[in-house]
C-alpha cells in the first residue's frame, strides 16, 4: 500500500506543479495587461498621453509607478488566486459539516464502543479528515476481530491512519510555499521599485542649474507607488499564509486526536478481557 501511496503522491505532485506554473504565468500576464491597457489607458492622463501626460485619477497614478508595477500586480494576484485555491481545498478536506461537532460525535461514539456509529458519522462528514479517521476505525474492527495485543493494535492503527493521511492530504500544503515566497518577493519587489524611483529623483537633482521639478516628482511618486504595492502584497500574503497554516494544523491535530481515542478505546477493550 505504501508504494501505491507514493505513486499517487508523485502523480498529484506533477499535476499540481503544472497547474501552479500556469497560474503564475497567467497572473503575471494579467498584471502586465492591467498595467499597460487599463491603468495606461489614454483616458487616465491629461492630453491622452500616458508617457508625458499628468495622471488625473488613481489608475493613472499607479501606472506611473514604472515597469516593476505589473510584476507586483502579478504577485498580488498570485496571492489572491492561490488563497482562494487553498481555501477550497482545505474546506473540502474538513468535510461537509462543522469539524468540531464532527470530532465530538466521533469521540463520543468511539468512547462508547459504537464503532459502526462513528464510521457512519465519517461517511456523512466526508472529506480527507473523515476518510483518515474512518480508515482507523475500520482497522480497529479488524484488529479487534483478530485479537491483536494493545501494542500491535496501536502500531497497526496508527500506521493505517498515517498511510491514508499521506494519500488523502498531500495537497493541503501545496502552493503554501508560493504564498510564503510572495511575502519576501513582494517586499523586495517594492524595494526595487523604490530604489529605481529614487535613482530617477536624484538624477533630476543632479542636473546643473535649476533641478527638474517634474522629473523629481515623477521619481518620488514612482518610489512611493512601488513601496505601497509591495507592502500590500506582502501584508496579504502574511495574513493568508498564517491563516491557512493554522487551518492545516487544526486538521492534522484532529486526525491525531481521533487516532489516540481509537487506540485508547482498544486498550480499554483488551483490559476488560483480563
Amino acid at each position: 500500500m505504501a508504494n501505491n501511496v507514493n505513486v499517487k503522491k508523485e502523480e498529484k505532485s506533477k499535476g499540481g506543479a503544472s497547474f501552479s506554473g500556469i497560474i503564475i504565468l497567467a497572473c503575471i500576464a494579467v498584471g502586465v495587461f492591467v498595467w499597460k491597457f487599463i491603468m495606461g489607458a489614454s483616458g487616465n492622463f491629461e492630453g491622452g498621453n500616458s508617457e508625458t501626460g499628468h495622471p488625473h485619477n488613481f489608475l493613472g497614478t499607479v501606472y506611473k509607478g514604472g515597469f516593476i508595477v505589473p510584476v507586483l500586480l502579478g504577485m498580488l494576484l498570485m496571492v489572491v488566486v492561490f488563497s482562494f485555491e487553498r481555501l477550497m481545498v482545505i474546506s473540502k478536506a474538513a468535510g461537509k459539516g462543522n469539524l468540531d461537532i464532527f470530532m465530538k460525535n466521533v469521540q463520543a461514539s468511539v468512547n462508547q464502543g459504537n464503532i459502526d456509529g462513528a464510521i457512519e458519522a465519517c461517511d456523512k462528514q466526508q472529506g480527507s479528515v473523515a476518510n483518515a479517521i474512518k480508515a482507523g476505525l475500520v482497522k480497529y474492527n479488524q484488529v479487534k476481530a483478530e485479537g491483536f495485543t494493545s501494542e500491535e493494535a496501536t502500531e497497526t492503527i496508527h500506521k493505517e491512519i498515517e498511510e491514508v493521511t499521506a494519500l488523502e492530504m498531500p495537497m493541503l500544503e501545496k502552493n503554501m510555499t508560493i504564498i510564503s515566497t510572495m511575502v519576501a518577493l513582494g517586499t523586495l519587489g517594492g524595494l526595487l521599485g523604490t530604489v529605481s524611483g529614487m535613482i530617477k529623483a536624484f538624477s533630476a537633482l543632479a542636473t546643473s542649474g535649476t533641478p527638474d521639478q517634474a522629473a523629481l516628482a515623477v521619481g518620488i511618486s514612482e518610489a512611493l507607488i512601488n513601496t505601497a504595492t509591495g507592502i500590500s502584497t506582502s501584508a496579504l500574503a502574511i495574513v493568508t499564509y498564517n491563516y491557512f497554516t493554522s487551518k492545516i494544523d487544526t486538521l492534522t491535530y484532529s486526525i491525531d486526536e481521533a487516532a489516540n481515542t481509537i487506540v485508547n478505546t482498544y486498550r480499554r477493550f483488551k483490559g476488560s478481557l483480563k
